[in-house]
Parts: C-alpha cells; sequence; structure tokens
C-alpha cells in the first residue's frame, strides 16, 4: 500500500490523490495514478474541469462536484496493463473503487482489490459484483501512509 501512495503522490488532481498498484507474484507488475490524459493540459496547468450534478442523499438533494478531466487510477492501470499479467493478481489502491472502476476491474481478470480510504456511495452493489466475480475486496482500515503521502478530499 506504500507503493501505491507513492504512485498517487504523481497524480494531477488537486482535489484528491489516487495510486493503483497490479501485484502478482510479488512482482509490481505495473503503477498509475488519476490525472488528466496524456498530453492535455492537467487541473494544475488549467484548472478543474467540475460539472455540478444533484444527487439524493436522505430525503433531500444535494449539490455535487464530478471532475471530468481526470482518469481514475485503476482505469489507467487497466489501460497500461497487459490483460495476462492481470489474471489472478492484486491491485493494492489507496481509495476503494468508485462503481465504474470496481466494474472494469470485475472484468480485468484480477483476483483481489486491496484499498485503504473507504468510498461510501454504490459500496453494496460494488461489493455484491466483486462477490459475484470471485473477487476479494480487502479493506485496510488500520493502515497508516507514508509521511507526507496521504491526501484528503478537497471540498
Amino acid at each position: 500500500m506504500d507503493m501505491a501512495y507513492m504512485a498517487a503522490s504523481r497524480a494531477t488532481c488537486p482535489r484528491r490523490h489516487v495510486g493503483a498498484i497490479l501485484v502478482k507474484d510479488k512482482k509490481i507488475l505495473g503503477t498509475a495514478y488519476n490525472g488528466a490524459p496524456a498530453g492535455v493540459p492537467d487541473c494544475y496547468e488549467a484548472g478543474c474541469m467540475l460539472v455540478e450534478t444533484y444527487e439524493e442523499e436522505d430525503g433531500q438533494m444535494v449539490r455535487k462536484e464530478r471532475c471530468i478531466r481526470a482518469i481514475h487510477a485503476e482505469q489507467n492501470l487497466l489501460l497500461f496493463t497487459d490483460r495476462e499479467d492481470r489474471q489472478g493478481a492484486t491491485v493494492y489502491v489507496t481509495d476503494q473503487p468508485c462503481w465504474t472502476c470496481t466494474n472494469m476491474l470485475a472484468n480485468s481478470g484480477i483476483a483481489e482489490i486491496v484499498y485503504h480510504r473507504a468510498y461510501a456511495k454504490d459500496q453494496d452493489k460494488a461489493r455484491a459484483l466483486l462477490k459475484q466475480k470471485g473477487i476479494v475486496l480487502r479493506h485496510l482500515s488500520n493502515y497508516v501512509p507514508p509521511a507526507g503521502l496521504k491526501r484528503e478530499v478537497v471540498e
């Protein structure tokens, strides 16, 4: 997990730094972080591309902002690793994957997802999908990231 946080330190999203590592047989096969596509100005250079949405929470409509510039760390990891390397591998990711990333990881051939920071939205749906696929989801709740690498959400 330390290495996932190290990868996250390269993220180009000022709101949250997320890193992901692909490991198989104790070998690192890939690293990734969240940010703008290659060759495109990132959020630090061009500012965040946020869209406003409204979601229902506890019977009330709550305003949310969603980034449309950044590619998630898990998505980048899948883009830059080979499918045969992913077969039976473990993904270590700083944050529990969102629904879209969970769905993509479920189709990638991995055997396990290990994460540190929980993501509350769509948790039941994501867990059910991973259980159906036989993919282990493991939360490292007591893990402490290396000093200076932990990034919280900026609201």
